[in-house]
């Protein structure tokens, strides 16, 4: 019998809910009396053996609510980490706050779902229990309903800036209520791929997500767009029509540019979200109606309220809960990740490729993009029929991006003065884009020496070179250099092999 399984509290088979990771035994013991104090049954392993002890106990991942993960030294917790989710790929992980963390790639970081301070107290425990209750319960009802099959929340809001990061924050608190949320923000920054997000990790996902944009249809035909009309009620009504509303039942209503409804179909809207109930243009019947609102803007409602433009009432009933969008100048940063999804839906719909080098990224990153996202990919479909499957340097951009070589500031920490971002994506399972790190990366153009130059032997040295440098930046763990290479484990090892390279 191994240590852990010697301790007077060991729980009878199959009965743990929580496994915790931790060799120190007085830390291990200070954790199980917290835990068992809150009503918890825990299996305390050694990091060593913690698959063994679980198996022999009995414990599957199915029957745990969560693995609590204590102190180790960085390389061991990466690997400890990998092999968690590879165990068990929807069980959420808590770990001990106060230690050095492993850069962790998004398949592993979003299984974290939260961290215990030290000293040990009462009230961060439930907290951790509770997140990792809510992650269990979202996690399986999105496997039930066939919506992913891999979690990940919020996949398809691509970037890792702060701005973007604590949008996915306040998009976890909301997500699964039923508040109306008010999303606001300059055009083209994402509204509603926020509003789409918000019902894919919803209770009302498997129901249908309506949208409609207020300003894009005439104010006269707008109430008959939301409610539907009865046939005969007005000239050309030849058959009756469902409306936004009916088609939406039970799922999402995202009225985009809710800013543009007329002050007429303001106060019907009005009713219909204070009452849950309508009727059809030219109908007697009242229906009631089951849908979570969703509304978005690029205005700015408060001056259009002192304008007498919009009523105060409908905005304090759509403002329940206000998401900001930030624009694209606000989160350059960004750029990159932008251009990955952006260049993988063109090789997707099978319109083209391109590549952007350095300099071009470098020179993008500091535009002012007044039209935001959608500027930008209007951009790489142009650069992709004007220079197709080439890398586009910055004096290919058009002029408005150019800059000259003494105003571009040093280089992104992704991006290296010997390399241009080779960009490739596959859509995921819901059809968004997943934001990834760059697959491969490939140097600038150089002239050819006059002598020419043995491509091989190039290719080899710039391999080598790049391995090196993951090795390095890794602290010498395979694993996380495999990570950053965006290569399996075993293939860096077997090429570590071929140029005689050991750690």
């Amino acid at each position: 019998m191994t240590g852990s399984q010697l301790r007077l509290n060991v729980p009878e088979p199959g009965m743990a809910d929580i496994l915790l990771i931790e060799d120190n035994k007085k830390l291990s013991h200070d954790l199980n009396i917290v835990l068992e104090f809150l009503g918890e049954t825990p299996l305390a392993v050694n990091r060593a053996h913690w698959r063994d002890d679980a198996a022999a106990l009995g414990v599957s991942p199915d029957k745990l609510r969560m693995v609590l993960v204590g102190h180790f030294k960085e390389s061991l917790m990466s690997n400890l980490l990998q092999d968690l989710v590879a165990w068990a790929p929807g069980l959420p992980i808590v770990l001990l706050a106060g230690q050095d963390l492993p850069l962790l790639p998004e398949s592993i970081s979003t299984r974290v779902v939260a961290s215990i301070p030290l000293p040990l107290s009462y009230q961060p425990m439930l907290d951790a229990l509770h997140k990792a209750q809510v992650y269990s319960e979202h996690y399986t009802r999105l496997c039930d309903i066939g919506t992913v099959r891999d979690y990940n929340m919020f996949r398809s809001l691509v970037g890792n800036s702060p701005a973007v990061n604590r949008i996915r924050q306040v998009m976890s608190q909301v997500a699964d209520t039923e508040v109306t949320v008010l999303i606001t923000g300059e055009s083209g920054t994402g509204k509603e791929v926020v509003a789409r997000n918000l019902h894919a990790n919803s209770k009302r996902a498997p129901k249908p997500f309506v949208p409609i944009n207020c300003g894009a249809i005439p104010p006269d035909l707008l109430e008959s767009e939301l409610f539907g009309h009865e046939k005969g009620a007005f000239t050309g009504a030849i058959s009756t029509r469902i409306g936004r509303f009916e088609l939406a039942q039970g799922g999402t209503l995202f009225l985009d540019e809710i800013g543009d409804m007329p002050l007429p179909m303001q106060v019907k809207l009005l009713r219909v979200l204070q009452e849950q109930c309508f009727e059809r243009v030219g109908g007697t019947k009242t229906m009631h109606t089951d849908v979570r609102i969703l509304a978005a803007t690029h205005r700015n409602l408060e001056d259009m309220i002192a304008a007498g433009s919009f009523r105060q009432d409908l905005y304090y009933r759509l403002n329940v809960f206000p998401i900001e969008m930030p624009s694209l100048r606000d989160r350059s940063a960004d750029i990159p990740f932008l251009l990955n999804e952006l260049i993988s839906r063109l090789e997707q719909s099978k319109r083209g490729s391109v590549r952007f080098n350095s300099s071009a990224i470098r020179a993008l990153s500091l535009y002012s993009w007044p039209g935001n996202v959608r500027e930008l990919a209007n951009l790489v479909e142009r650069m992709a029929i004007m220079h197709p499957h080439a890398v586009v340097g910055v004096h290919d951009l058009p002029r408005q991006f150019q800059l000259d070589d003494e105003e571009l500031p040093p280089l992104m920490p992704a991006v290296t003065d010997t390399a241009a971002v080779a960009i490739s994506l596959q859509a995921d399972e819901m059809g968004y884009l997943a934001v990834k790190s760059p697959e491969r990366i490939v140097p600038d153009t150089h002239l050819l020496p006059l002598n020419g130059m043995d491509l091989k032997e190039y290719l080899s040295n710039l391999e080598r070179n790049l391995i090196e440098q993951a090795l390095d930046d890794s602290g010498g763990v395979v694993a996380r250099a495999a990570d950053r290479l965006n290569i399996r484990r075993t293939t860096l090892v077997e090429k570590m092999r071929k140029y005689d390279m050991t750690r």
